[in-house]
């Protein structure tokens, strides 16, 4: 069974940092595109940053642009979502997904941004 299991989420100050891991089990993934996504209170889930299975391509949403990091370790089979300068805006629960038609999701875990 193909897992995504999220982690690193939490309660944070403006201003602060996070780092999300995102393991993956019972499947590689280094062939794979990875990505996150985000779902704020009140609206529909919106992609953030996305990376080709090479790690050559990254790509993310503008709202994140400078911000966040996206990076893997294929080894690790693991995908990271550092995130920088924190704003209330981001609070959110992120997603893990993978694949090339993001078939696999993880379950989310929660960042809270306080003002």
């Amino acid at each position: 069974q193909v897992q995504l299991v999220e982690s690193g989420g939490g309660l944070v100050q403006t201003g602060g940092s996070l780092r999300l891991s995102c393991a993956a089990y019972g499947r590689t993934f280094s062939s794979d595109r990875m990505g996150w996504f985000r779902r704020a209170p009140g609206k529909e889930r919106a992609f953030v940053a996305g990376i080709t299975g090479s790690g050559i391509s990254r790509w993310y949403a503008d709202s994140v642009l400078g911000r966040f990091t996206i990076s893997r370790d294929d080894v690790k089979n693991t995908v990271y979502l550092q995130m920088n300068s924190l704003k209330p805006e981001d609070t959110a629960v992120y997603y893990c997904a993978g694949g090339d038609r993001w078939h696999y999701w993880g379950q989310g875990t929660q960042v809270t941004v306080s003002s």
